[in-house]
């Protein structure tokens, strides 16, 4: 099934400068922000700057250097932040829906990185 992009989705936005974001890190390929209504002290998005909708989108579809780079700012983040559990930090939940199911609400792919307090179980009992 192929992918459908909306480019009128606020991230879209976002990425043409409609929409201001506290940026976090940006790179060539991505863009790391503090989300406006944070779930956690720390909550910042995550998002490709390619049209891609979710995660398996992106896997299959963008090239090597952006994977690489989504994934290495995911990481800068971390560090950044002082989160990493091999280095002394607490520790964090990285989050990425897809599809209704999951409760995606924005359709452009993006990941949470949500950190500075327990955050619980992940999931209850289905």
């Amino acid at each position: 099934m192929p992918y459908v992009y909306d480019d009128q989705n606020i991230f879209a936005k976002i990425l043409r400068g409609e929409i201001p974001n506290d940026t976090v890190l940006e790179t060539e390929h991505t863009l790391a922000f503090n989300d406006i209504a944070p779930q956690a002290p720390i909550h910042v998005l995550v998002i490709p700057k390619g049209p891609y909708v979710c995660y398996d989108h992106f896997a299959l579809e963008a090239s090597d250097a952006e994977i690489a780079d989504f994934n290495r700012v995911v990481g800068q983040i971390c560090q950044m932040k002082g989160l990493q559990p091999g280095e002394g930090g607490a520790g964090f939940r990285l989050i990425s829906n897809a599809g209704k199911d999951a409760v995606q609400e924005v359709p452009h792919l993006h990941v949470h990185i949500l950190a500075g307090r327990n955050l619980g179980r992940m999931l209850g009992k289905a």
